[in-house]
C-alpha cells in the first residue's frame, strides 16, 4: 500500500514538473505557432461533431429528466432556468473536457509514447532539442486554448436542444424557456462584467484542458516496452485525466460557489 502511495506521489510529481516546464516555455509560442496551429486543428475540428452531438444530447436529458419531475409541481417553466445553469456550470465544461480526454488525449499519448518507444525522443536528446519546448508545449497550449471554445459551443447547443425537449415534450413555449434561461444567465460578476455562471464553466474547461494535456504528455513521454507500453500510456492518460477532472471539477465548484 506504501508503496503504491510512493509510485503515485511520484507520478503527480513528474506530471507538475512537466507543467512547470511547459510554463517555462510558453515564450516559444511564436516560433511553433506551426505545429500549435496544426493541433489546434486537430483538437478543435476534428472532434467538433462528437461535441456538438453530444452537447445537444446532455441538454435534451437534463430537459426531460428535471422537467418530468417539475411537471409534477406545475413548475415546467422553470426549465430554461435549470438546463442553463447545469450546462454552463457543469456540464458543458465536464462533457467537453471529458471528450477531449478520450479523443485528443489519447492521441497526444499515443503520438508521444511511439516516438518514446521508437527511441526518436532519444534522438532528440542527443541533438540537444529540447522536447518540452519541441512537442510539449505545443500541444498542451493548443487544448487549454480549444478546451473554453469547444465548451461555449457545448454551452449553446446544450440550452438549444433542452429548448427541442421543452418545447416539444413538456408543452413550455420557445420564448419563455429561453426568456428564463437568458434571466438565469444575468447575475454578472466582477470578473469582466460577464455571468458568473458562464465565465466559472470556462475557467474550469480551461484548467481541465491543461490538466488532460499534461497527463496525456507525460504518460506518452513515459511509455516503455514497445507496442503494449503505448497501450498502457494511452490507456492511462484516459484514465487518469478522467479522474483528475472529476476531482478537480468538484475543488473548483466549491471555490466560486460556496467560497
Amino acid at each position: 500500500m506504501i508503496q503504491i502511495l510512493v509510485n503515485w506521489l511520484k507520478e503527480v510529481g513528474s506530471q507538475i514538473e512537466l507543467l512547470l516546464a511547459v510554463l517555462a516555455r510558453l515564450t516559444a509560442i511564436p516560433e511553433r505557432r506551426a505545429l500549435i496551429a496544426d493541433q489546434l486543428y486537430q483538437t478543435g475540428i476534428k472532434v467538433l461533431h462528437v461535441v456538438l452531438l453530444v452537447g445537444l444530447f446532455i441538454g435534451m436529458i437534463v430537459a426531460l429528466q428535471t422537467g418530468l419531475e417539475l411537471s409534477r409541481f406545475g413548475q415546467q417553466d422553470q426549465i430554461g432556468t435549470i438546463v442553463a445553469l447545469t450546462i454552463c456550470r457543469e456540464m458543458g465544461p465536464f462533457v467537453t473536457s471529458v471528450i477531449l480526454a478520450a479523443t485528443v488525449g489519447s492521441a497526444l499519448a499515443a503520438e508521444l509514447g511511439t516516438m518514446a518507444v521508437s527511441e526518436e525522443l532519444a534522438a532528440l536528446e542527443v541533438m540537444s532539442i529540447d522536447r518540452v519546448r519541441f512537442l510539449v508545449m505545443p500541444r498542451v497550449v493548443s487544448v487549454a486554448v480549444m478546451c473554453p471554445l469547444l465548451t461555449i459551443l457545448c454551452d449553446t447547443i446544450g440550452i438549444i436542444g433542452g429548448g427541442f425537449i421543452a418545447e416539444s415534450q413538456l408543452n413550455v413555449g420557445l420564448a419563455l424557456y429561453y426568456d428564463s434561461a437568458i434571466d438565469a444567465l444575468q447575475d454578472t460578476d466582477f470578473l469582466l462584467n460577464l455571468p458568473k455562471d458562464v465565465y466559472s464553466g470556462l475557467i474550469k474547461s480551461f484548467i481541465f484542458g491543461v490538466v488532460v494535456a499534461t497527463i496525456s504528455c507525460a504518460a506518452g513521454l513515459q511509455a516503455t516496452a514497445g507496442a503494449m507500453g503505448v497501450g498502457n500510456a494511452t490507456r492511462k492518460a484516459v484514465r487518469d485525466s478522467i479522474i483528475a477532472i472529476i476531482v478537480a471539477n468538484y475543488f473548483m465548484s466549491w471555490l466560486f460557489f460556496q467560497a
